[in-house]
This record gives C-alpha cells, sequence and structure tokens, in this order.
C-alpha cells in the first residue's frame, strides 16, 4: 500500500490529516506536479485524471478523490471516529464537509487556478472569474464561517472530523492568493488556532 501524494497541494494535505489522526502510516510517494509528472503516461494509468492524492492498494487497486481515500480509512479504523458515529452524525458531517469543500476550497482553488503563474501554461485562465472566486471568499465566505464557529468549537459541532480538515486545508491554501482570516473573525480565528496546533496539522 502507498499514496500518491504532492507535499504543496492542500487535497493530498487533507489525506495526510486524516492519516495522522487515525495514527496510521502509509509510504508516500512524490508525484511532481511542477515537473508534470502527474500527466506522463505511467501516472496516467494510475489515475486517468491526472491528480493527486491516490491510494494505491496491496491487490493492485487505485483510489483516487480524497474523500474516498478518507472513507476507506475511516472503514478500515474507525476510532477516533472522523466522518461521524451514527446515521445522524455522519449526516451532519457530511453537510458540513461538503460544504467545505463547495463553498470554501473551491472558492480558494478556482481563485488559484486562474490567478495563479503556477497555472499560466497549464489551463485557460480568467482571471476576472478567479477575482470573484477570492472575493467571494472575504466577503462571503469566512464571515459566514466566522457566525457559525461562534456557537460551537468544531464544524460539524462539539468534536473534530474531516469538515475541519478541509477547512484547515483551505484557509492555510488561501494564503497563496493573499485571502486570510480578518481581525474582526474572532471565533474563526480561535477554531483555526485549534485545528493548527493539533500534532496532525503538520502532516
Amino acid at each position: 500500500m502507498k499514496i500518491y501524494d504532492w507535499k504543496a497541494a492542500p487535497n493530498p494535505r487533507r489525506v495526510r490529516i486524516f492519516l495522522a489522526e487515525k495514527g496510521i502510516q502509509v509510504p508516500y510517494q512524490q508525484v511532481d506536479l511542477p515537473k508534470r509528472e502527474n500527466l506522463t503516461p505511467e501516472f496516467l494509468k494510475i489515475n486517468p485524471i491526472g491528480r493527486v492524492p491516490v491510494l494505491e492498494l496491496d491487490d493492485g487497486t487505485h483510489l483516487a478523490e480524497t474523500v474516498a481515500i478518507c472513507r476507506y480509512f475511516e472503514e478500515l479504523k474507525p476510532e477516533p471516529p472522523l466522518m461521524g458515529v451514527n446515521h445522524r452524525d455522519r449526516a451532519l458531517v457530511e453537510m458540513w464537509q461538503r460544504r467545505m469543500e463547495l463553498y470554501v476550497l473551491m472558492e480558494v482553488a478556482l481563485a488559484y487556478r486562474n490567478t495563479s503563474e503556477f497555472f499560466s501554461t497549464r489551463i485557460p485562465q480568467v482571471p476576472a472569474y478567479g477575482a470573484v472566486c477570492r472575493n467571494s471568499l472575504i466577503e462571503q465566505r469566512l464571515p459566514w464561517l466566522d457566525r457559525e464557529l461562534a456557537g460551537r468549537p468544531f464544524v460539524a459541532g462539539e468534536r473534530y472530523t474531516i469538515a475541519d480538515i478541509t477547512l484547515l486545508c483551505a484557509i492555510d491554501f488561501a494564503e497563496r492568493i493573499d485571502v486570510r482570516i480578518a481581525p474582526l473573525q474572532k471565533h474563526l480565528a480561535r477554531w483555526h488556532a485549534a485545528a493548527s496546533s493539533r500534532p496532525s496539522a503538520q502532516a
């Protein structure tokens, strides 16, 4: 078993944090995205989408997509639970995980992809759309999260879950588009400090 990884990307980091929380150690093989190793014929046989992370199982099965990989390890080692503890809790965690993915991490990714030098020779960029996504984060998403976190310690409730992992990776990666938690967003800042202080955050 091994995971195809790239240290600088947010989605592989989500898996690394998840596994660190579980206390699971898996070998990592770095796929150099700047050198386009993810687009080589060899890697495209592993994941035709050309993205990391990818979990390679001992039987040769390849699992791509971050949450699918995390689900595999959640089933393999249920404790500590990071995706819910019963039907109601699992649904709530999934709701908040999906929100963090669609409304925060995706906005960060689209802003970065459409404005960064890294992607300038990789995809057709629309800088104006990148600016729209960036402004949405500043004006809507982060203020919304600050209000939500006023009433609970973690994104999905009283326990740290995969939703917190997704948000942490999104917030940290947002620094690349010069988006940071505002001084008045004290609840979000408190959450970020707590999430960042966990040993898993260094994964």
